[in-house]
């Protein structure tokens, strides 16, 4: 990554590291590799060591390569505290690292004569997988664990939003005017699912939610004075947004051409300093606006940089099996473009319970989808 863009990662994390556990005796011809990807606050290697790595030799006879994250373990800042990244483009980037330190790795294994290879990985660490395959340019098994299309909702709709510090990022949107003048052109959602993150999750929302610490949101928009727009985009644009310890919803969808409009009469109103303004429009109000557009912006980067639509589809969908859980609060799937949609062809495997325990009492499940997928590549494609 520090090849193509210099200085854009901490020169903690421009190395990378892994680890690589082989058997000491291959059961067939084939010698089997699977690189696994680490999900959120998995620093080093020992959670996918002792979990998935040494069963899938007992078991399968089957490699391993860990590859440690970038802004994780060894590759952390010193700076950072423990897994909470700085900055939102963080993650970004670390998408970016991984699947270019993945396709170094691949390319090696196959001079090494390893083979079949494929990726996954747990949660976040499935999403980076999912990323990582849709720029390989060959068949590939894939088994990205706990994860979804796109990381927006985790952040926006999640469990994890109550751990965004939302005010920083808006102060930095309201402050910064290239975040509305630049970026928000630059973006192109991924179909109508864009604005429609968690209306029907909110109402599963777990009521251990209640034990984080939430901010207030109260965005009633009644009273909001606009400019005069045409009446299909008044229409269109139209966005119901509001925040409780329940979680956060979002309804209805915008088109990217309204928002703009919206965006710039909302920050008009809230700059301008014309008494008859202020009048009716109170700095309460102002505040819910500003919030309201943060978290559009937000939920729009997010899109455009880690939605699965955005990149390749795997030159081979149906190598792709998906283990996600029925009642995960982590990654809302409600409104969302499904992956079935968007890499048609690939299987999808439910099971009982939420991502936590999924995680902790489910890695059977994980390693039998490994040994299926690869058990597919070989029906598929061996000589």
């Amino acid at each position: 990554m520090a090849h193509y863009v210099p200085n854009i990662m901490p020169v903690e994390s421009v190395i990378a590291r892994f680890q690589f556990i082989v058997p000491k005796e291959w059961k067939s011809k084939y010698r089997p590799v699977c690189i696994h990807l680490a999900g959120t606050g998995d620093h080093h290697y020992w959670r996918r060591r002792t979990l998935m790595a040494r069963p899938m030799i007992k078991e399968a006879r089957m490699a391993s390569l860990l590859l440690e994250n970038p802004y994780y373990g060894c590759r952390k800042p010193k700076d950072q505290l423990r897994s909470s990244l700085k900055n939102v483009s963080d993650l970004f980037v670390m998408g970016g690292a991984l699947v270019l330190e993945s396709a170094a790795l691949l390319h090696w294994l196959e001079r090494e004569g390893y083979g079949p290879l494929g990726m996954t990985g747990i949660s976040m660490g499935g999403h980076m997988a999912s990323l990582a395959v849709s720029n390989w340019p060959k068949p590939m098994p894939l088994i990205p664990c706990l994860s979804w299309s796109t990381a927006s909702g985790v952040f926006t709709t999640g469990v994890l939003s109550k751990s965004v510090n939302w005010r920083e990022l808006e102060r930095q949107y309201y402050t910064e005017t290239v975040y509305e003048e630049e970026i928000i052109h630059m973006l192109e959602y991924c179909g109508t699912d864009s604005f429609k993150m968690g209306q029907e999750f909110v109402k599963r929302f777990p009521s251990s939610a209640d034990k984080l610490v939430s901010r207030s949101l109260n965005l009633d928009m009644t009273n909001q004075v606009v400019s005069q727009q045409p009446a299909e985009c008044q229409t269109s644009s139209k966005t119901s947004i509001s925040a409780t310890s329940e979680g956060l919803l979002l309804q209805d969808a915008s088109k990217l051409d309204c928002l703009n409009q919206t965006l710039a009469t909302n920050k008009s109103n809230y700059t301008s300093y014309r008494p008859q303004s202020y009048q009716v429009l109170s700095q309460e109000q102002r505040r819910n606006n500003l919030q309201k557009e943060s978290l559009i912006f937000m939920k729009g980067v997010m899109d455009e940089c880690t939605h699965v639509a955005n990149f390749s589809v795997p030159v081979d969908p149906s190598l792709i099996i998906v283990v996600q859980a029925k009642e995960d609060a982590y990654i809302p799937r409600t409104g969302v473009r499904s992956l079935q949609e968007i890499w048609p062809g690939c299987e999808i495997r439910y099971l009982e319970g939420g991502h936590i325990s999924a995680y902790l009492f489910k890695q059977g499940i994980f390693r039998q989808a490994i040994y299926d997928a690869f058990e597919r590549f070989l029906h598929k494609y061996a000589n």
